[in-house]
């Protein structure tokens, strides 16, 4: 079963490495060259289309097990791929001509949602949420909901997406939980496809951490978030009755939660639209007040080092959910639980290192001495 994994690693490994080989010839379109907006942490122009290496990976995988695989397992896999193509193609499009709105590139994720209910049955029918059951059993609201979370989950990834490894990684860690709970449940579908997506991303990962040799752009944040949420959703449609409802909200509970508190953040506390970017994210604050953005050499290999310094703390805060997902995924009483548990303890830490009360962890991970004169100023 490592065979999908293993063809996926290597053939995207090879055509991310090409990709960033031949930034010259395409890099006037393909890289990104703005370093002026608040998200932007980078320092030299960069390709962001390693959504191509990534989604060419997963098809070269499904290519190179044809005969030793089920074909009804192919061509599920190739009905998923297809669906994927809205969500990938007006990211890629926003990664070559920054000309799609956000409000597109969702459009486009809501597309894909829909083809994958229609030709997948990939539809959320069970919550374990009080009103959420209510409403999933109409046909509209099956179709709402499960169209809001694959849309949401999509925009999450492309949220996080702020350093290098930082959702890649995240991804990775989400589907190794998928494809464990598919390992347990007998379902070789789930399975094979989480290690493909897993295969893939990782070779990916290889140039994007630490040296951030490219980057993965809106069409592979989009394309891993839909991915990831049809694969929780076709597990929990196919096994409904030995997985909890709660297991793929608590393996994606750091990139949804994040999108939720950055909503209210900007719409109750700033009054600026919700789809307005800005600095404070989480992960851009652990960034400028752990990895000392405003202090300290400015140069672009110092720079790219703190950039990728700070993805390791946000790996921890989706294995902090992620891990008692995998120890409890049939539980759903206990997954609730760990779902408050994480809410409480995101907002705690946020609020800590907003306000420059980092927890003593956090500082002691990071020992660099501070300037006394230079201070803790980040302009936000």
């Amino acid at each position: 079963m490592l065979l999908p994994l293993l063809i996926a690693f290597a053939v995207s490994a090879a055509l991310t490495l090409l990709i960033v080989r031949s930034s010259k010839l395409h890099g006037r379109h393909s890289a990104d060259h703005d370093f002026s907006k608040p998200q932007k942490f980078h320092a030299v122009a960069v390709p962001r289309i390693g959504g191509l290496g990534i989604v060419l990976g997963i098809m070269s995988a499904v290519v190179a097990t044809v005969g030793t695989t089920a074909e009804p397992t192919v061509g599920l896999a190739w009905l998923l791929l297809a669906c994927a193509l809205p969500a990938f193609v007006a990211g890629l499009v926003q990664d070559f001509t920054e000309a799609v709105t956000p409000r597109g590139r969702l459009l486009a994720t809501a597309i894909s949602a829909l083809l994958a209910y229609a030709l997948l049955d990939s539809a959320i029918t069970h919550t374990a949420i009080p009103g959420l059951d209510w409403l999933v059993t109409f046909t509209w609201g099956s179709v709402f909901l499960t169209v809001l979370a694959v849309a949401g989950i999509a925009n999450a990834i492309n949220i996080v997406d702020g350093f290098n490894g930082l959702a890649s990684m995240c991804v990775v860690i989400m589907l190794a939980a998928v494809a464990y709970v598919a390992t347990q449940v007998g379902d070789p579908l789930i399975e094979w496809l989480a290690l493909a997506g897993m295969g893939a991303v990782l070779g990916f990962f290889l140039w994007n951490f630490p040296a951030g040799l490219i980057f993965l752009g809106d069409g592979g944040a989009y394309f891993l978030g839909f991915f990831v949420a049809e694969l929780c959703i076709l597990l929990l449609q196919r096994n409904a009755d030995e997985v909890s409802p709660l297991f793929p909200l608590l393996v994606c509970i750091y990139p949804v939660f994040e999108t939720l508190f950055s909503i209210y953040r900007r719409v109750f506390l700033r009054s600026v639209p919700p789809s307005m970017p800005d600095g404070i994210h989480l992960h851009s604050l652990v960034y400028r007040r752990l990895m000392r953005w405003a202090v300290g050499d400015r140069s672009a290999k110092s720079l790219t080092r703190r950039n990728s310094m700070t993805s390791p703390y946000l790996w921890l805060l989706c294995m902090f959910s992620v891990v008692p997902a995998l120890l409890f995924w049939n539980n759903t009483p206990v997954l609730a639980s760990f779902l408050f548990l994480f809410g409480f303890s995101y907002t705690a830490l946020y609020w800590r290192i907003v306000r420059f009360r980092s927890p003593r962890w956090l500082k002691l991970a990071h020992s660099r001495p501070r300037s006394p004169a230079a201070g803790d100023n980040d302009g936000t």
